[in-house]
């Protein structure tokens, strides 16, 4: 933790230290360009909030000189598979995709986050915790936040990478058009023995909504599920039902490593920049977590707004980065409604069409969407 003062001023100011902010401020830090990180936790986050490191992120944090390391500490998996209960209905294969990463990364977010910590340090910056910021005013010539302490530090640009609910973009009056979706979601790492196996993602759908089963590093296994009312802290006991009534006889738990519950919401930022106030990350865009799509868009983001930093072209950024962010909550609603329709007609398509789509070019389509290499 790095406990020092604040300095009194920077050029730019990251409020959030995750994922995305992390990402803009390696890239700040790799063209000599002043910053300061600053985050309301004491300590980084132990638990796995995302999990996927699609292959244009990993070609990003080849940019950053962060991919080797990560790779090392995740599993790689080069295709997911779209299920009705424990029938197959599509396979989406990642293996054939023109990149030098042609998987998909299973990783718990902890440790992408440390491995850019690790990168920002190992270039001289580093995160200020622990600072929550309360205010963000800017003018002609600036920006002053100040913290809950009554510190303030003033910068050319603050850059709002704070989560949904961000303080930087409430500040800067930039709306978040959008809703939540009607299920909660539950998410849970567990040790199990899951019939499939290590070697894929299952997408799994089903009349009680949508689950999807992913490998982790140690033997663990990631647990996403739609649920009509769930217990705030899901337990053992919760997750076997769960997975017995979804995926009958295929998953047998055997531990618990974290659990929660958690709402959904597909948002959009109406604009990424307010005068010298920008946006990145879950602060400008959040989204269903089919695919595995957020935390990807947001250290793209980071990345491209640090080059817009580097190049003097911040009036590209928005128009560069939203319509991605709109694509991707279109894409990944998309996929939610379709996985957890409970009209017994549309299911009964889906289930006949889905087959046949598998003989045509939609994997391939579906794996380079997912893979967000359209989004170069």
């Amino acid at each position: 933790m790095n406990t020092t003062a604040l300095p009194a001023r920077t050029e730019v100011a990251i409020v959030g230290a995750g994922p995305a902010g992390l990402a803009l401020a390696v890239t700040l830090a790799a063209s000599g360009i002043d910053f300061v990180v600053l985050d309301k936790l004491a300590e980084g986050a132990n638990t796995s909030r995302a999990a996927v490191v699609h292959a244009r992120t990993l070609e990003v944090l080849d940019e950053l000189g962060a991919s080797e390391e990560l790779i090392a500490r995740g599993i790689k998996v080069t295709r997911f598979a779209v299920r009705d209960g424990a029938r197959r209905l599509l396979t989406v294969p990642f293996d054939k995709l023109p990149t030098p990463h042609p998987y998909t990364l299973m990783v718990p977010q902890y440790e992408t986050e440390s491995v850019l910590l690790d990168r920002l340090r190992a270039l001289g910056g580093d995160v200020h915790r622990p600072h929550e910021v309360t205010s963000v005013v800017q003018d002609e010539e600036g920006v002053t936040l100040t913290t809950s302490t009554g510190q303030t530090l003033r910068a050319g640009y603050a850059v709002g990478t704070d989560g949904m609910h961000s303080t930087v973009r409430e500040a800067s009056g930039i709306g978040f058009t959008g809703n939540a979706y009607a299920e909660s979601f539950v998410l849970a790492d567990v040790v199990m023995d899951w019939a499939p196996g290590p070697i894929e993602v299952s997408l799994t759908f089903g009349v009680a909504g949508l689950t999807v089963v992913a490998p982790l590093p140690n033997n663990h296994y990631r647990v996403v599920a739609t649920v009509n009312a769930a217990p705030e802290t899901p337990d053992l006991a919760f997750v076997q039902q769960l997975l017995d009534e979804r995926a009958p006889g295929q998953a047998k738990v055997t531990g618990l490593a974290w659990s929660s519950r958690f709402r959904v919401h597909h948002r959009v930022a109406d604009h990424y920049r307010a005068g010298r106030v920008l946006l990145a990350g879950d602060a400008a865009h959040v989204h269903s977590p089919a695919g595995g799509q957020g935390m990807n868009t947001g250290i793209q983001d980071g990345y491209a707004l640090g080059q817009a930093f580097a190049t003097g072209q911040l009036d590209g950024y928005e128009a560069r980065r939203r319509p991605i962010a709109q694509r991707v909550v279109a894409f990944t609603d998309r996929m939610t409604r379709i996985a957890t329709t409970r009209n017994s007609f549309a299911r009964g398509a889906r289930n006949i069409v889905l087959p046949l789509l598998g003989h045509t070019g939609l994997p391939k389509k579906l794996a380079t969407e997912l893979a967000e290499l359209n989004y170069r």
